[in-house]
């Protein structure tokens, strides 16, 4: 297993980079979005460029990460990771934070020079109103190299965090190449959601406010081998 989390997610999409590795649903909204890991991939790099180029961040820095289960929260985490910043779990002073723009409010228990928002847009529109001292993410982070070469050691508490997500995905019963359907209200845990199915290099259909009724045509649609339950 690689020791660190970005030689984890290099190893997922190394076989084909074209694949779908992740495609997101809200059916409560209707959003579908779909991301191969060569797509994921320019994300992970820009997030990991605008910390180290944009806001000065790297290994022995930290970031705190107040975002829902999304696919731009999983390129907000790798591209921390891959920059070599560990990822806070409990209010403190921080490198980077990033935030839902609903969530702007709880920046003052994580002081961060550098505070960016983020709307969650299915086709990763800029806000309409950006909160009073943050910035766009999705503004910033495009002005960025889709390029980043990760930092080679592991981040404080990598390796712990990928032996955990190797357990979880046995756990789960995630097999190498298996497509992974994933209710976000059951799995809201990046552990389970995004660093389990890729230890295992399987693929993930992360489903918010699941509908129950849409499951077998879905299942059927995105050839899921695995409904976690």
């Amino acid at each position: 297993m690689a020791d660190n989390i970005a030689r984890v997610f290099a190893g997922a999409i190394a076989p084909d980079p074209t694949r779908p590795l992740l495609t997101w649903y809200d059916d409560a909204t209707g959003e579908r979005t779909e991301l191969s890991g060569a797509t994921l991939a320019n994300w992970v790099a820009k997030t990991a460029n605008l910390l180290v180029d944009g806001a000065a961040l790297g290994p022995g820095d930290t970031a705190a990460v107040l975002l829902p289960p999304h696919w731009q929260t999983a390129g907000v985490l790798l591209g921390c990771w891959s920059a070599g910043l560990a990822v806070a779990r409990d209010p403190g002073p921080v490198g980077a934070l990033f935030a839902t723009a609903d969530r702007a409010g709880e920046a003052d228990a994580w002081p961060a020079d550098e505070r960016y928002a983020l709307g969650l847009h299915p086709f990763a529109l800029p806000l309409p109103q950006v909160p009073p001292g943050f910035a766009d993410y999705v503004v910033e982070v495009r002005t960025h190299g889709d390029q980043f070469t990760p930092y080679a050691p592991a981040g404080p508490g990598e390796p712990e965090l990928i032996a955990r997500a190797v357990e979880r995905a046995a756990e789960l019963g995630i097999a190498p190449g298996d497509r992974v359907l994933i209710d976000t209200a059951a799995y809201p845990d990046p552990l389970d959601w995004l660093l389990a199915p890729l230890t295992a290099t399987a693929s993930t259909v992360l489903c918010a406010n699941l509908d129950p009724a849409r499951l077998p045509a879905r299942a059927e649609t995105e050839k899921v081998t695995r409904t976690l339950p």
